[in-house]
């Protein structure tokens, strides 16, 4: 890799001037999502500099979202962040579609289950109650974004499976086809860690940190009719909420 030359005549000083550089690469495509940085000892020999200072060029790009580092292996190139709204405003692959992402949907489980003490729990349901459970996950530019796991009370929405939920939105199903329009959710959002499936589904490693965001969705006359959970790769995502107040 040929290193730009720093102009130490120039006002800006000379850790501007390499963020500038490195960002540019990343920012170019020259050097690609998950792609290992020269050290901090090679960058303080291609550009001149102290390591204490590259090293903060460092930190500041990685407190940007730009970089990550790995504990004992080095310094990479962070995935590009995609900024989305809560689902509840508006879809999310319809979201990603708006702002130019190609979007594949993969189905990895449709089938009707006895509700758990936890789904019982949500959907305010008796335990063993049959739900339908609907597993789905969201590529973006051919790369996992989301797994989405949602259940439905299967006597509130029959032959729901006959639908093609790859294609088509959950949310626009249920209102269309079986008039349950989302008056009221409630959201939770916390950060959690993939478990081994979950990892797998994302292409991620187990341990990798998540977003993970829970819906429960009532009909306007106060029935609880979708619990859904959402899993995000933590170093793809960011949520956005905006408030009027």
């Amino acid at each position: 890799m040929t290193a730009e030359v720093l102009n130490r005549k120039s006002a800006v000083p000379l850790y501007v001037q390499l963020g500038d550089i490195l960002r540019k690469k990343i920012q170019d495509g020259e050097w690609a999502p998950d792609e290992k940085i020269p050290s901090e000892n090679e960058l303080n020999r291609m550009y001149g500099l102290s390591r204490m200072t590259v090293r903060q060029v460092l930190t500041n790009l990685v407190d940007e979202d730009m970089l990550y580092r790995v504990h004992g292996k080095g310094t990479f190139v962070a995935h590009r962040k995609i900024s989305t709204k809560s689902p509840s405003y508006q879809g999310i692959r319809e979201q990603l579609e708006e702002q130019g992402f190609n979007t594949h949907t993969e189905i990895l489980d449709e089938s009707v289950v006895p509700a758990d003490a936890r789904t019982a729990r949500a959907l305010e349901l008796e335990v063993g109650a049959p739900v339908y459970r609907i597993r789905r996950r969201r590529l973006v530019e051919g790369s996992p974004l989301s797994i989405h796991e949602s259940y439905v009370p299967e006597k509130l929405a029959p032959h729901l499976l006959e639908a093609n939920l790859a294609t088509q939105q959950l949310c626009i199903v249920l209102e269309r086809d079986h008039g349950l329009r989302m008056a009221s959710v409630h959201e939770s959002l916390e950060s959690a860690i993939a478990s081994k499936s979950e990892a797998e589904a994302l292409d991620a490693r187990p341990g990798a940190p998540v977003l993970l965001l829970q819906q429960h969705i009532r009909h306007d006359n106060g029935v609880m009719f979708e619990f859904t959970k959402i899993v995000f790769r933590g170093d793809k995502v960011k949520l956005d909420f905006q408030y009027n107040l």
